[in-house]
């Protein structure tokens, strides 16, 4: 089953990460900012005690440091620590240089004096490392801020969702039977509320197509059962005549049996054009549902040579409804005996789990997938014996019904087994 994620989160991962991107776009962007006005300061810096040294070196000569022999050049530095250049800086040219000296990044301003050069050495390694103290924090609150916009994110995302959240609340109190209608008078939002009111009416036509599609089933299963009725009677009777020879007794037969099958179809579709409420189910003995459900079939198992195995306790009782678990039993018999053409049908019950197994033909694997879907055959049945694929969907439809879960299990050439949970009496 496919996982999804809630809309309250999806908003809050939405709205968080969106917060986050501006907030660290914009931490990122002060960042550079400040290190941009940063390098400009130091370089105005850098320019107007420049312009002084020349400018009292020219006034008083004497001021004028000695010459380096390794550079060739007047050195002087702005600061009491004196900082050794490396014979390197020699070729710079005229205007400010960055360095490495050491693990310390420094600048050096050079300007021309006369035939010599100056170099000016600059330290801000203490101004740097609190820059970037500040620079820290500022990342630093920018991760705080970013969690407090999660938790504000989500409790937002909740205030949003929260129309959405009752909306479902009472779509799901509509399923349990509790309201008959959505009340819009709950909801804020004018989208939502346009929301429930096309739902309520969705929900009208429904109801009103399920009623109709219940009357109609019910009329038409009510109206077969009269001229069903007349003719299983007059099968019985006739069965009765003497006079009637073999040939027309076993055609009689036929269209006794063909009776019954109709009559169950009958039941059927009474059974799911009603609403059964929890009053219709209670103990049943499963042993005798299946010897009951097996009774018709006798003669057909019998000729086929088919043995027939209870696996399971005959005092055992299941929590059922039993004309519904004898229309399910009837239909699994039915295709049972159809496909097995030797061999046996099982019956055993472990586990809160009925199970089915007969020895006959099997199901393809890729027909699996469809046994239950109407008029779907997944394999031809015995020569003379037309079926029009509905029987599984109504199995279906019961155990759906009644929140019995039904599996098949097949291979071809080894027979099918049918899992039907069936809750055990307590």
């Amino acid at each position: 089953m496919r996982t999804r994620s809630s809309l309250r989160l999806k908003v809050a991962l939405v709205f968080s990460a969106l917060t986050i991107l501006l907030l660290v776009g914009q931490a990122l962007g002060v960042k550079a900012l400040a290190e941009a006005q940063e390098e400009k300061l130091i370089a105005a810096l850098i320019e107007d005690d420049m312009a002084n040294l020349l400018q009292s070196y020219r006034m008083d000569p004497k001021l004028v440091p000695p010459i380096d022999p390794q550079l060739g050049a007047h050195v002087s530095t702005a600061g009491t620590t004196p900082v050794a250049l490396p014979a390197s800086v020699k070729d710079l040219r005229d205007g400010t240089h960055e360095i490495i000296v050491g693990d310390q990044e420094i600048h050096v301003a050079v300007a021309a004096l006369g035939d010599a050069k100056v170099f000016r050495v600059y330290n801000f390694s203490r101004y740097e490392q609190r820059f970037k103290k500040v620079i820290d924090a500022l990342m630093a609150g920018t991760g705080v801020f970013a969690l407090l916009t999660i938790w504000l994110a989500f409790g937002l995302a909740g205030l949003l969702v929260r129309q959405v959240a009752g909306f479902a609340s009472q779509v799901k109190a509509l399923k349990l039977g509790t309201v008959t209608a959505l009340n819009p008078g709950k909801y804020d939002e004018a989208e939502v509320v346009e929301l429930v009111e096309v739902f309520n009416d969705y929900h009208r036509q429904m109801a009103r197509m399920i009623e109709r599609e219940k009357e109609f089933t019910s009329n038409v299963s009510h109206e077969l059962r009269t001229p069903l009725t007349a003719i299983k009677t007059s099968c019985e009777l006739l069965e009765q005549d003497t006079a009637i020879g073999s040939k027309s007794r076993a055609r009689l037969q036929q269209i006794d049996r063909a009776t019954d099958n109709m009559i169950e179809m009958t039941n059927a579709l009474l059974l799911l054009a009603r609403e059964e409420s929890p009053a219709d189910v209670r103990p049943v003995r499963l042993a005798s549902a299946i010897e009951d459900a097996l009774d018709p079939f006798a003669e057909e198992l019998l000729a086929n040579g088919i043995e027939t195995v209870l696996d399971l306790d005959n005092s055992l009782c299941v929590q059922v409804n039993r004309s519904a678990l004898a229309i399910v039993l009837s239909n699994l018999i039915d295709n049972s005996v159809r496909y097995t053409d030797r061999g046996s049908i099982r019956f055993a019950y472990r586990d809160g789990l009925l199970q089915i197994e007969d020895s006959g033909r099997g199901i393809p694997g890729e027909a699996l997938a469809h046994v239950f879907e109407r008029f779907y055959q997944a394999r031809p049945a015995h020569a003379g014996r037309r079926t029009f694929g509905i029987g599984l969907a109504i199995v279906k439809k019961i155990c759906d019904r009644y929140q019995w879960s039904i599996k098949l299990d097949s291979e071809p050439g080894k027979g099918t087994r049918v899992s039907l949970r069936l809750p055990p009496v307590d």
